[in-house]
């Protein structure tokens, strides 16, 4: 706790913090939807573009190491997901490594997905055989919890970066937040570069839990991050929340927009970033509605005719979960 006191007193940040050009415009939310019988139940935890209308996904419980190929269409005008196809599962018979992030990278026609079961990122041909590269994460990150190990992992083809970070708070900085302490989470994000070595990290602060009276399942951690062109990023934000009887669960999400290359690096001190809030959404599950999503994967899309970005969000259903939960799509649209 003091060394990570120490990181927030010592951090510097630039003047300005950001250019208020870097910021995204929110244009549209769309509402989710569902494709029954189209999309097998799942537990879908990443997503990333791998064509113009293919989509790689992973889900944290598939029956073998690997990732599913979906086919997502996006209406050009207003960005809603239009449709959703599975073409197939590209994998190997190695058990599942509890698939969380993904990311396509260009250069070398690879993906790379992070596993929350043994804390690794390792990188896979399209065909879904691992190659022997992986990425070298700093030690601090093999001490994540287990449940709160690699959920995120982003890649942009402009900066060259790839980001990860755990889902919570590491234990050597401080402890992690609960319905009951009130605290916030402290989250280190992590950058490397196309090599898969490590390049800088920053200290990320979430929100503190809205809720305060006990929970059967409580999960408040960061869920995704998505890397943008003009060295940004945009973290989601997860807190679920399920009582005992089930009926007032629900999620809150919130996505925030942070600038680690607007912060000025000191030595070895770990600067806090300051984080502009882009949209927020509750889902829940009550005697009116069913429409609780857990959000896990986000990416982007396609442009639409207008210009602005169309953002993929796919949801964790935990394989549709008492036949109660389904396997949420969502988008939102900025400039």
């Amino acid at each position: 706790m003091k060394r990570l006191l120490l990181f927030i007193i010592c951090s510097v940040i630039a003047n300005g913090s950001y250019a208020q050009g870097d910021t995204l415009t929110l244009i549209r939310v769309n509402k989710q939807r569902h494709f029954k019988h189209q999309v097998p139940a799942g537990n879908y935890s990443g997503i990333t573009r791998i064509g113009k209308d293919e989509y790689a996904v992973v889900s944290d419980k598939s029956p073998k190491d690997g990732y599913y190929v979906f086919r997502i269409t996006i209406d050009s005008i207003k960005g809603y997901v239009y449709d959703v196809q599975t073409i197939c599962f590209r994998g190997v018979n190695d058990i599942n490594r509890d698939a969380e992030g993904i990311v396509y990278l260009p250069q070398t026609n690879t993906l790379l997905i992070s596993g929350e079961a043994d804390n690794q990122i390792l990188e896979y041909q399209l065909d879904g055989n691992r190659t022997i590269r992986k990425v070298e994460l700093p030690s601090i990150l093999r001490t994540a919890s287990r449940n709160e190990g690699l959920e995120s992992l982003a890649y942009n083809e402009q900066t060259h970066e790839i980001w990860t970070c755990a889902e919570s708070t590491l234990p050597e900085d401080s402890a992690q937040a609960t319905y009951s302490n009130g605290i916030k989470n402290n989250i280190r994000l992590f950058s490397f570069d196309e090599n898969l070595q490590p390049k800088s990290q920053y200290l990320y602060q979430m929100d503190a839990p809205k809720i305060h009276k006990k929970a059967y399942i409580f999960a408040h951690g960061v869920s995704e991050l998505l890397a943008l062109d003009n060295g940004s990023l945009l973290v989601l934000e997860r807190e679920f929340y399920v009582p005992k009887k089930k009926i007032g669960s629900y999620v809150i999400n919130r996505i925030y927009q942070v600038f680690p290359h607007h912060v000025l690096q000191d030595g070895n001190q770990v600067p806090m970033l300051d984080k502009v809030l882009l949209t927020e959404w509750k889902t829940k599950l009550n005697l009116l509605s069913r429409k609780i999503a857990n959000y896990e994967g986000m990416c982007l899309g396609p442009k639409l005719v207008d210009g602005s970005q169309v953002i993929i969000l796919v949801s964790d259903s935990q394989n549709q979960y008492g036949g109660v939960l389904k396997d949420w799509f969502k988008t939102i649209v900025v400039k």
